[in-house]
């Protein structure tokens, strides 16, 4: 059995197998915070990327959002060659990488088309650009929507299936919605159902993502600790999210929501990256890890060395 996420070094961190990373984020029981960055907007600290800049702060995974496998840009990070940008992000932050992937429904309209949520080409939730993904270095590949882009669960099962027949293998698959995504009729509760767990369970997602209690109209604590239960007892792991622009809310309102997110049973905790576009708001970042684990884990993932 692998160590879990709390105790491990950089090194140890950024080096893991799909079973080795299962297993850690398990045996952490509810301690394990992925922090979302976008790399193609200007960095916060201008010559630091976004995601060296999260990790510092506490956070165990970075999740890039609007990566672009064939095209990957993360201002800020030192030149490299693209087949290694993951690679290079891995080395600066020491920290676990994942990237989202959307299953656009092309039949639902997205009202994104003129503004920095557009989608492009290797942004698809395709297994063309998963398999790339996963030769980068990608830790985990979650298959979820930006705002209005058109992501339907249906489109999300459609793809994770057919990735998980080719990847699944080899790669940490998790599936589901933070938000609506632009479907009308995938909202609030409708967001996502045990129906829709069983349905991702079965194509092969390995972590069911849902809102976080208090994101998104109508999600209840109750409600999503029920789903956590039952994916849980489909042998599945959970991550709630927060991705309505919260994580630029004031840190009391973090707290609770990682509380609320604590009781619902969750193996990982996101937080979101527009508190700023780009990233949580930092101390939101810190807030977050200090509620679910306190200061000395917290410090702990904050101080210890690269080099290690």
């Amino acid at each position: 059995m692998a160590k879990r996420i709390l105790n491990m070094t950089p090194a140890e961190m950024s080096n893991l197998t799909k079973e080795e990373l299962i297993s850690a984020i398990a045996g952490s029981e509810g301690r394990v915070l992925a922090s979302e960055t976008i790399g193609i907007t200007v960095p916060l600290l201008t010559d630091v990327t976004n995601a060296e800049f999260a990790a510092s702060m506490g956070a165990d995974m970075i999740l890039l959002n609007m990566f672009d496998v064939q095209n990957p840009v993360i201002h800020a990070l030192p030149e490299t060659d693209k087949t290694d940008v993951v690679r290079e992000v891995k080395r600066l932050t020491g920290r676990m990488v994942g990237i989202n992937l959307e299953p656009v429904d092309e039949e639902a309209a997205s009202e994104n088309a003129e503004t920095i949520w557009a989608m492009s080409p290797g942004r698809y939730a395709t297994v063309e650009n998963a398999v790339l993904a996963q030769k980068m270095g990608v830790d985990m590949i979650v298959l979820t929507g930006n705002p209005g882009n058109g992501v339907s669960n249906e489109a999300i099962n459609s793809s994770l299936r057919a990735i998980s027949s080719e990847i699944g293998d080899r790669i940490v698959l998790a599936a589901g919605k933070m938000h609506a995504s632009g479907i009308i009729g995938e909202g609030g509760e409708n967001i996502i159902t045990k129906e829709d767990i069983r349905l991702f369970a079965e194509a092969g997602a390995d972590v069911i993502l849902m809102p976080a209690p208090g994101t998104v109209p109508g999600i209840t604590t109750e409600y999503i600790r029920e789903l956590v239960g039952y994916a849980h007892s489909l042998g599945r792991l959970t991550i709630t999210a927060i991705g309505t622009s919260q994580e630029g809310a004031d840190t009391d309102t973090i707290k609770r929501i990682a509380l609320e997110c604590k009781m619902t049973g969750t193996d990982i905790h996101h937080i979101g990256d527009s508190g700023y576009v780009g990233m949580a708001l930092p101390e939101n970042i810190m807030a977050y890890s200090t509620a679910i684990r306190g200061i000395r884990h917290t410090y702990h993932r904050m101080a210890q060395s690269l080099a290690r």
